[in-house]
């Protein structure tokens, strides 16, 4: 059997796993602070004998969309929107430190802040922030967290904490099933000191839906030719094999 089949079958699983990515992207594309993923394709060159004809395909999700998606108001005093490059400190499921740019915030039942998905929004102490009772909560431009406690004077909140910002400059950054981004190999980023965020803002995903159906075309075209030379190797087979028959 012609070798040409094998490498049809690796770029029709290949075509599938972009089909998934892009279908995720449209899925997310109303989600806040959502970062577009993009799927890269290598060839795999087989080193030995012969002549390098059948190159099978390489798939992978190897980086994200890092632009910045649009700025919409909202005037809620817990929405933030991070300007820039900078991201939000936020603890993981696995209780390791992640970074994310949602910022739909809100304070649990068990009065720790988390973002609109759930996670714990990080401190500049590097724990979860904890705000306590209180009847009015904002966010300044740094970061800061203050409070009006219950009961207490509305002319002096009092700050409890500020958010943990970081910059991903320098350093190698992957983003995870759960959206979350991480450092590349394991570790933490450190706080930028200068990062700000706009309160009453939030910034929405960077998905662009016509691009997006466009590459869904486009790779839906690719896999119908995948499946074209799939059909191709089995009528050489057939014929290849017809032609060793004996004459009956």
């Amino acid at each position: 059997m012609d070798k040409l089949i094998y490498t049809a079958a690796s770029g029709l699983k290949a075509h599938m796993s972009s089909q998934a990515a892009i279908a995720n992207n449209m899925a997310n594309a109303s989600t806040i602070g959502f970062r577009a993923e993009r799927v890269d394709f290598d060839a795999l060159l087989l080193k030995g004998d012969g002549f390098d004809s059948r190159q099978p395909t390489s798939e992978e999700v190897k980086d994200f969309d890092r632009s910045a998606g649009a700025m919409i108001a909202t005037g809620r005093n817990l929405d933030i929107a991070i300007p820039g490059d900078q991201w939000m400190a936020v603890q993981a499921t696995d209780g390791g430190e992640a970074y994310t740019r949602r910022g739909d915030l809100n304070v649990s039942a068990s009065g720790v802040l988390e973002t609109g998905d759930g996670f714990p929004v990080m401190g500049s102490g590097g724990a979860p922030i904890t705000v306590p009772p209180s009847s009015s909560i904002s966010i300044a431009a740094d970061g800061t967290l203050s409070i009006i406690p219950v009961g207490g004077d509305a002319k002096n909140p009092q700050a409890i904490d500020r958010i943990k910002f970081v910059s991903p400059k320098g350093s190698q950054t992957v983003k995870g099933v759960d959206n979350l981004v991480r450092v590349k190999g394991g570790g933490v980023l450190p706080g930028d000191e200068e990062a700000t965020c706009m309160s009453g803002m939030l910034e929405q995903s960077n998905v662009n839906m016509t691009q997006s159906l466009v590459d869904m075309i486009e790779n839906q075209r690719a896999y119908e030719v995948q499946a074209n030379l799939m059909k191709s190797a089995k009528d050489m087979d057939e014929s290849g094999a017809s032609l060793m028959r004996m004459p009956s």
